[in-house]
């Protein structure tokens, strides 16, 4: 469980840079149960922006079994957190713009990318690169959940179409503080 000095680590590094950690508080269990609908044991799985740790207990408490996680965050004292919670899981510390550096050799073999990325901050281009990045990873069954406090796909319509990928609202987390909306994306 998170200790209680993780969320303090949390708060101070979100009025340090707001737009770095891109919420006001972690995610709430609702929500993070929510984004790991779907997963299962045996599951290969990246996280993108694992903060503290809430949505990355959730992904394991789902059976995926921890050496089959990689999560991704570019926080050196979140990863610190990360690292000590789940000691058998793969922390990468980099921003995610280097996601297929560090996972060239694993494309196509991923069945989710879970995203706790705010995505609503990143310029077009940089939401482009990353999700064509992250299907680049996923295997051809694969899908990404990405969530957003706003009520539409953080992925425009321009990026799917470009990237020929579907979207469908996956559920909304009504008591996570903001709520928030869980949409999958896939391919057509």
């Amino acid at each position: 469980a998170p200790a209680a000095d993780d969320l303090g680590q949390f708060l101070r590094n979100w009025i340090q840079n707001p737009r770095a950690v891109g919420a006001v508080a972690p995610s709430g269990r609702s929500l993070a149960r929510l984004m790991a609908t779907g997963v299962t044991s045996g599951a290969r799985v990246i996280e993108l922006g694992g903060g503290t740790g809430t949505l990355t207990q959730a992904i394991v408490d789902s059976g995926v079994s921890p050496q089959d996680l990689v999560i991704f965050e570019q926080n050196p004292q979140f990863c610190a957190i990360l690292r000590r919670r789940f000691p058998s899981c793969v922390v990468i510390e980099d921003d995610v713009a280097a996601l297929t550096d560090h996972l060239d050799g694993d494309r196509g073999t991923f069945d989710y990318v879970i995203s706790g990325l705010p995505l609503v901050l990143f310029s077009p281009a940089q939401k482009l690169n990353l999700i064509r990045a992250v299907f680049e990873l996923l295997a051809p069954h694969g899908v990404l959940h990405q969530f957003t406090y706003a009520g539409r796909c953080p992925i425009t319509r321009d990026i799917r179409d470009r990237l020929s990928l579907q979207c469908a609202l996956l559920g909304i987390a009504p008591i996570n503080l903001p709520p928030a909306f869980v949409y999958r994306l896939a391919r057509r």
